[in-house]
């Protein structure tokens, strides 16, 4: 007979398990005693449909974190974005309707237009004001579309964590290198800590009776990433003051960032779950990790 997803013989298939959140995911999966089959994008093409039926075959749920994530570079290039984050995923949502697999697919904010002042919930209208958000909105409708009772997308925004290049670990090692550092103070968002989201993913995993559909996988609160940087500072040790505010027009890049990526929470009510703790909360565990505290140790002794 086969087993149920939330049974501890359910069998996982994480892709992008290379990825910053891949990896966490699979820390998450690995305490719960959830057997996993993790594939990189070296060992899973996800724009190839036979080898995603193939991969998918046998397995209870799907977490998928392969994604094209250069935002800059899917500007130049948007067919090979769209061709991972919309077609690969169609692959993915078709293999798992093929054989009975749930999904569980991370989506981003940038899927929203970003000249909101209020947070966006989880059926506001999509409106992407640049390639990579095309490229996944392509990648949801097609988990929607396909997996109507047994598909998830959930949107998150602002990752890091210990495994991976991230804003908080640039901060922190550019404080050994410079007195103080320029950060913007005019884009609102919700930073998000990789393994608490990859706790949500399993969670949702977990719970056949949560309702298929979007979910909004950030953390509460909101800050900018001047506020980001400066409570990173403060919690490691360091002089916040090192972080001065500027604003993006000091950082000019090839794609537009949308200027408030603030996201709603209500849904995760209808699957018995918690909204993510606040981000201040959540990047206080973080930094515990040794990762984040050598760095932090790092920039310390560039104090003056």
């Amino acid at each position: 007979m086969t087993a149920t997803p939330d049974s501890p013989t359910g069998r996982w298939l994480v892709t992008g398990a290379a990825g910053m959140l891949g990896r966490d995911v699979l820390r998450v999966l690995a305490g719960a005693g959830l057997e996993a089959t993790a594939l990189t994008r070296a060992e899973l093409d996800v724009t190839d449909p036979d080898a995603v039926l193939a991969a998918v075959r046998g397995h209870d749920v799907v977490v998928n974190c392969a994604a094209w994530t250069n935002v800059d570079g899917a500007e130049t290039d948007e067919a090979a974005a769209t061709a991972v984050n919309g077609t690969g995923v169609r692959h993915l949502a078709a293999a798992c309707a093929a054989t009975g697999a749930r999904l569980v697919h991370v989506s981003t904010d940038y899927v929203f237009p970003g000249d909101g002042t209020e947070p966006y919930a989880e059926d506001a209208p999509t409106a992407p004001v640049n390639a990579y958000g095309r490229s996944k909105l392509a990648g949801e409708l097609a988990v929607l579309e396909l997996l109507p009772e047994t598909g998830h997308v959930v949107r998150t925004a602002w990752l890091y964590g210990a495994g991976g290049n991230n804003f908080v670990a640039t901060m922190l090692r550019l404080g050994a290198q410079r007195d103080t550092l320029d950060v913007v103070d005019d884009q609102h968002g919700q930073p998000t800590w990789t393994y608490a989201l990859a706790e949500r993913l399993v969670a949702l995993g977990r719970n056949r009776q949560a309702p298929a559909g979007v979910y909004h996988g950030t953390a509460s609160g909101r800050t900018t990433w001047c506020g980001l940087a400066r409570e990173a500072y403060r919690l490691g040790g360091l002089d916040p003051e090192r972080i001065r505010p500027t604003t993006s027009a000091a950082f000019v890049r090839p794609a537009v960032r949308p200027a408030f990526s603030v996201l709603g929470h209500a849904r995760w009510a209808e699957a018995g779950l918690a909204p993510l703790p606040d981000w201040r909360e959540q990047l206080a565990q973080a930094l515990t990790d040794p990762v984040f505290t050598e760095l932090a140790a790092a920039a310390g002794k560039n104090s003056r």
